[in-house]
Formats: structure tokens, sequence, C-alpha cells
């Protein structure tokens, strides 16, 4: 069988790459090879400590800058340092994300610019910065949906159409960039608890409605970046669900 596809001297954008997820993606993908531009909105300690010790492994291999992904003014910013800094862009990697309960009879609009914001708009207008150098690169974006994009988590019903949104918004990007670019989502279910915690019981009840019996952990979501990455020049428009089961069992 061919080699897997080399990711030496490219370059990955990722979005929320300070910490959590997008720290351990940015991680997997340098050990690879790859130079990474950390972005980041208000985590500048973590982004910093991140971009010295991925520096100090490979020189010059990374990069950090700071905006609100609210601000669609600045979204092409992210594209032209990461075009400044390593010549070119080869994988976009939409992470960051914002999370909260949204109970009816609470929502307000600014609950839901903020949550449409960061999880489906700020993806659509940076692939769309990102499309034609991507498309020189034969890239790929990587969008992180959610497993509850397919089934609703109770009391985040903006959150939930805001990530189901995305599903059809990187089926629709595979559809646009195709044929030069790939397009895929990978969906985590229980990897990571939300920074704000939860109930013992609940982490109880949700490891066991997974097949698996247990909790994932942030490398096997940076294994199913690596995925499509590496090893899927085929794969477009496909959603990745690694939840242990989770999105089979409920």
């Amino acid at each position: 069988m061919p080699n897997s596809l080399s990711l030496s001297g490219r370059c990955a954008l990722i979005t929320g790459a300070a910490k959590r997820l997008g720290a351990g993606i940015a991680r997997a993908l340098h050990a690879e090879g790859a130079n990474i531009v950390i972005h980041y909105r208000g985590s500048a300690t973590q982004a910093r400590e991140l971009a010295d010790a991925l520096n100090s492994a490979r020189a010059g291999s990374a990069s950090m800058i700071q905006s609100d992904l609210l601000d669609t003014a600045r979204t092409p910013d992210l594209i032209a340092h990461a075009v400044a800094t390593f010549g070119g862009l080869d994988i976009l990697v939409n992470n960051a994300s914002t999370f909260y309960p949204t109970p009816i009879g609470s929502i307000t609009l600014a609950h839901w610019d903020d949550l449409f914001g960061t999880n489906l708009k700020a993806p659509l207008f940076l692939a769309q910065a990102a499309a034609p150098h991507l498309r020189q690169r034969q890239g790929l974006i990587i969008n992180m949906v959610d497993i509850h994009a397919q089934r609703p988590l109770p009391e985040h019903p903006v959150y939930c159409a805001a990530k189901a949104g995305l599903v059809m918004l990187t089926r629709s990007l595979a559809r646009e960039l195709g044929p030069e670019v790939r397009v895929n989502g990978i969906a985590p279910g229980p990897v990571l608890w939300p920074e704000a915690g939860t109930d013992d019981a609940l982490k109880t009840e949700i490891i066991g409605k997974t097949a698996l019996k247990r909790m994932g952990s942030p490398t096997d979501i940076a294994r199913a970046v690596l995925f499509f990455a590496k090893d899927a020049p085929f794969v477009t428009g496909q959603i990745l669900a690694i939840d242990g089961g989770r999105s089979i069992g409920w």
C-alpha cells in the first residue's frame, strides 16, 4: 500500500488551540512535522507555553495569533498570518467553540449570536478566507462538530442547533471546495468534561451509555485528525464520531 501523506513542512491553523482538545491536536500535527499556527482568544499564557514547547522541539515551527472569532472582519487576518509565517496553508482545524446551557425561557439574542458565531459563523468565514490558499495546496478542513448535533443535549437547544448547522456546512463545503480541498468533521463524545464541571452521577450515566463503557481522551481526537490529514485522501464530506459508541446507545 502507498505510504501515508507526509505532513512535514505543512502548515496547520488550529482555532482555540491554546488548551484542551485544540492543544492536543496541535501537538499531534506538530509531532508529524507540521508547522502550527495557534489561535487563541483569551488564553494567552497557555498559547505562549504551547508555542514555546513546540518551538523548543523544532525551532521556528509554531506561531500564535490572538483573535475574537466573532469579529468576522478580522477573519482574513488569521489566514494571512499563517500564509505570511509559513508560506501557505494546508490544514484548517475549526476547533474553537463556546458551550453552555440555554434552557427555553432564558435564551437571549446574545446567546444566539455567541453560540452560532463561534460554532457556525466563524468556521464558515474562516473556510471562505482560507479556500484560495487551501486550493493551491490540495488542502484539508476539519470541523469539530459534536455527537449532539445528531441528538439534542437537554437544555442546550442553541448549541445543538449550531453544531447541526456545522454538520451541514461541512458537507456543503466538501461539495463547494472539491476536488482540490477535502472537508470533514469529527464529532467527539465523552473525551473531556466541560470546564465548568460535571456532576459525578451524570458522568457515570454518560459513560454507562457508551458501548465501550469508558471515556475517551484528547489523544483519540488527535488520532482522528491525523487519519484525515495523512491516511484519508479519498474521504471528504464525512463526519466521524469519536465517542466510544455513545451515539448508537442512547
